[in-house]
């Protein structure tokens, strides 16, 4: 399935819709799903300490809308729970769990038969994560990297 290109930007720290020569960039990875997975907000559970002095638990609206009464979809990660968080080897631990939380529909729908998620801190102020894969058809392994910032 082709999809639009999101392309993380590392300096910027964020996503955004690839464009080369007036044209939207296509995806026929995994890559834009995985984005999407990471770095957008899942609701933070109800005893969840947030971040900043604020109520919002955030979460996609359509998460409260079932894909069928079996099963339940949530879009994203709660990697945003660790905003302002000092780089200690609890937030990488963290940030491995919900990295692998947020990216475990992917071996649940059969497109992995593997998963690896890896974190470690970078100058004591961002992350980076690396996502490996191994896929049932394709490509036999593919890697995917992102640098994040915790405290932006």
């Amino acid at each position: 399935m082709t999809d639009a290109a999101l392309v993380w930007n590392a300096d910027a720290w964020h996503a955004d819709i690839g464009i080369e020569r007036g044209a939207v960039v296509l995806d026929d990875g995994l890559r834009t799903a995985i984005l999407i997975s990471l770095f957008t907000d899942a609701r933070a559970p109800a005893d969840a300490e947030l971040p900043e002095q604020s109520a919002d638990r955030r979460g996609w609206w359509g998460d409260d809308f079932p894909v069928s009464e079996a099963k339940r979809g949530e879009t994203g990660s709660l990697l945003w729970l660790l905003a302002r968080s000092k780089i200690t080897q609890a937030t990488i631990n963290r940030a491995r769990e919900y990295a692998r939380a947020a990216l475990a529909w992917l071996l649940a729908d059969g497109i992995a038969s593997r998963l690896d998620v890896q974190v470690e801190a970078q100058d004591g102020q961002r992350m980076a994560i690396r996502v490996e894969l191994d896929r049932p058809q394709g490509p036999s392994r593919e890697l995917y990297d992102y640098v994040w910032e915790a405290s932006a």
